[in-house]
């Protein structure tokens, strides 16, 4: 037990540095700050910092990133945090002493570890901070449990009582802060300290895609002047990857992982324990997000979750301004492919899916083991939350909105593109900044990877990311015919640099051709030849494009240029009308007219861009990409506009009144002219009546023949014939009737594939027509009562 003296001194002192910090918020303030917290760690035991983390420490957190406490008015305020002013100054001196506070390696973050492992301090971290999903399920009983398991980083960490709470030691209560702050700046929220539980987004809100100044990366370039070393949160973020996150020789901080013999006594267990913990944090805070499908279906499936959030969190895009953040995690998290010698041979080896780290709906592997297995590549962790992190941006980028929010998510996904062109020179900005030392430096020992390109050893990443490749660039195609008119110049630039990805490696593309053979290969059983030796990945990469696009290919989407079962096949190379041979040819023919109206300085710069484009896409295909189309653009009317002479799903020639919508007509995106609630009641209550109908499956033989022959003569006698009891009979003969009317309108409904929908009165119209009506019959009533 601590001394009477030493606590209260410890209290009192934890108090006026709490008091010191909360109005430090000028550059002198700040680094005396600073000082002042170093001093205090140093002079006390771990033991006795119990008040220094229970008061001070918080209040640290609440300044560094401008969070605000409970008494901040909820009215917007300038951003007060350390990082913004250090951001506004841009004092490096300033920059150098709270990153030093900071640091891995400083005062504070050894104390950290030293009362977490003594169990001096526990938090109470706010659930409204949590990802939306997490959110969602906590406020389920049900789910509750299940979370847990499903979310490794708030495994042991949720305590049931009166009410649900998230529990966490030092070191995480500050990375959960850590992890919150780009996702709280990206939406704009101020005061994140106060428990004002988060309302729910609007569908398409654009101002959550408007850009946030101050925080890294969401400017469009950064200032000329502006230092990297200022740049502190990204700074500080690099700095803890590369301490808590293994990249080199996994494999040598997992020795027993995957056996059962025991741990040898110099293995430290805690180091993957908190990598992984980091990882998902991290993951699931920016990349998962909102997302209304955060957990693999099957996964999701085996502990009885359903998404109770995905009519909360449908059709919302991600939060913008996380490219940097986002972009350094990739890149750094690749870069344990990269130094992990992980090569084909080692896939082929095990003969097993691309997913084969993840639990199949066939086998008896438990998710409990996932722990269990060896970590080879922290690509796995990124696989699929990245796919719809990517997918969900194109998708659901809302119209009108900047195209430069969407330029972020594309850079982020050419990164993944292209794992054989990082390098630790990537990181030799943020290595110079640590270090103190200049850029220069550190170049001469960069890892010599730049000039190699795609060879054979990235053939099994390829392979386990093939969808990054094929189905997602199919969707990227119509994320640019929806956005070309936006940025005629940006959209084909876009265009080119992922055609020119495609095409930069002849091996690649021979491997992408060989899989789409595979994939595409009619074969009704295991006893069939395989096409090629990549048939063994085709059920495994099907299984991937149903789970990685679950609820996104057959989306409501409005504006979405691939709708419901367009995308259940991979037509990348198809030369079909929605293949990817023809929507390109489009896109051509489309961007040669946008950019007629780009200013002439440009212009020659981007019709060169057009040409290059033709050449590239020929490349890929193997031929001529401009082919004779099926209709002529008629030269009689100049003063057609672009809308009316491209359309967006083909070059066919059709008017506009005879296009339909190709999905499922009743759950079509809610029109102007309805009423949101009572369409989705309406929808809700048709679904119902046409699956307690049986008007969901269409008739088939076997009905047809039992109708057939149920419908018969029937033989009347005589005494049967005499015997009519009057009404009674007669009234039982007029219900019979009634019901056999009515199934034959069922049967004639089943046949001809007509089902109940009663969204129609959800319209405004009809609704407005229903109010007269009502209107009229009371004045009606009112008048005749008046007048007798």
């Amino acid at each position: 037990m601590l001394p009477h003296s030493y606590t209260v001194d410890s209290l009192s002192q934890s108090q006026d540095l709490a008091s010191s910090i909360l109005a430090a918020s000028t550059p002198p303030q700040i680094s005396a700050a600073c000082s002042s917290v170093e001093s205090f760690l140093h002079s006390h035991t771990p033991d006795q910092c119990r008040h220094f983390f229970s008061i001070t420490f918080p209040s640290l957190i609440c300044k560094i990133f401008g969070f605000g406490d409970a008494t901040t008015a909820p009215s917007p305020s300038p951003p007060n945090g350390w990082i913004d002013v250090i951001a506004a100054v841009n004092d490096s001196d300033l920059s150098g002493k709270v990153f030093s506070l900071l640091s891995p390696s400083g005062i504070l973050m050894s104390s950290i570890f030293a009362v977490d492992k003594l169990s001096l301090v526990k938090y109470v971290f706010p659930v409204e901070r949590l990802p939306e999903y997490a959110r969602f399920m906590l406020s389920s009983e049900k789910d509750r449990t299940a979370l847990s398991n499903l979310c490794p980083f708030l495994k042991g960490k949720i305590e049931e009582g009166s009410s649900c709470e998230v529990r966490l030691n030092v070191f995480e209560y500050y990375m959960f802060w850590l992890s919150y702050y780009p996702i709280c700046r990206g939406n704009n929220d101020g005061s994140s300290m106060n428990m004002i539980p988060v309302q729910k987004k609007k569908m398409f809100r654009l101002e959550s895609w408007t850009r946030i100044r101050g925080f890294p990366g969401s400017s469009g370039k950064r200032d000329s002047d502006q230092k990297l070393e200022c740049n502190l949160y990204v700074r500080i973020l690099y700095s803890y990857l590369k301490e808590f996150v293994p990249v080199f020789d996994l494999n040598a901080h997992q020795p027993y992982r995957s056996s059962l013999l025991q741990y040898g006594n110099g293995y430290d267990g805690s180091v993957m324990a908190r990598a992984e913990f980091l990882v998902n944090l991290f993951v699931h805070y920016w990349i998962v997000e909102n997302d209304f499908s955060p957990f693999p279906v099957v996964t999701a499936k085996s502990f009885g979750v359903g998404p109770p959030f995905r009519s909360a969190v449908e059709e919302i895009p991600p939060t913008c301004g996380l490219e940097e953040v986002v972009k350094l995690l990739v890149k750094y998290l690749n870069l344990s492919w990269v130094t992990s010698g992980v090569g084909s041979e080692n896939y082929v080896e095990y003969g097993e899916s691309p997913r084969w780290k993840t639990p199949s709906s066939g086998s008896s592997f438990h998710v409990a083991n996932l722990s269990l297995r060896p970590l080879t590549s922290w690509n796995t962790h990124l696989q699929r939350p990245l796919y719809r992190y990517i997918l969900r941006s194109f998708l659901f980028c809302p119209i009108g909105s900047s195209i430069k929010n969407a330029s972020q998510v594309f850079s982020i996904w050419v990164t993944y593109l292209e794992p054989w062109m990082i390098s630790l020179d990537d990181f030799s900005d943020l290595e110079a900044a640590l270090n103190g030392s200049v850029k220069d430096a550190k170049k001469e020992e960069s890892y010599e990877s730049r000039g190699c390109g795609y060879t054979s050893l990235w053939q099994s990443y390829v392979i386990s990311n093939y969808l990054y490749y094929s189905s997602l660039v199919m969707h990227f195609i119509g994320f640019a015919h929806k956005f070309l008119h936006t940025d005629p110049e940006m959209i084909t630039q876009m265009v080119l640099k992922v055609m020119s990805i495609l095409t930069s490696s002849k091996d690649l593309l021979v491997l992408m051709k060989n899989i789409d053979k595979a994939f595409h290969s009619k074969q009704s059983g295991p006893g069939n030849s395989t096409v090629n030796e990549f048939s063994k990945f085709v059920p495994s990469i099907r299984e991937q494009l149903k789970d990685w696009e679950d609820g996104l290919c057959e989306s409501n989407a409005d504006g979405s240029f691939l709708h419901e079962n367009w995308n259940k096949d991979l037509k990348l190379f198809s030369d079909c009308e929605d293949g990817g041979q023809q929507l390109l040819q489009l896109f051509i023919l489309r961007a040669e007219v946008e950019m007629q109206a780009v200013p002439e300085k440009n212009l020659s710069e981007a019709l060169k861009c057009v040409d290059t484009l033709k050449q590239v896409v020929s490349n890929f295909f193997g031929g001529h990409v401009i082919k004779p189309i099926a209709f002529s653009l008629d030269l009689d009317h100049p003063q057609k506009n672009r809308d009316e002479l491209f359309k967006p799903r083909g070059a066919m020639n059709q008017m506009a009144s005879s296009v339909k919508y190709k999905g499922d007509w009743m759950t079509r995106p809610v029109s102007e002219d309805e009423v949101a609630w009572m369409a989705k009641l309406l929808i809700n209550i048709s679904i119902w009546l046409n699956e307690r109908l049986g008007l969901n499956q269409p008739e088939t033989n076997s009905d047809k023949k039992e109708n057939s022959e149920s419908v018969s003569y029937v033989d009347v006698s005589e005494v049967d014939s005499r015997n009519v009891a009057g009404p009674g009979d007669a009234g039982r003969m007029m219900l019979r009737g009634v019901v056999m009317l009515f199934g034959s309108v069922l049967q004639l409904m089943r046949r001809y594939g007509v089902r109940v929908n009663l969204r129609v009165m959800a319209s405004k119209k009809f609704l407005m027509l229903l109010f007269l009506y009502v209107v009229f019959v009371l004045l009606k009533r009112f008048v005749t009562r008046m007048i007798w």
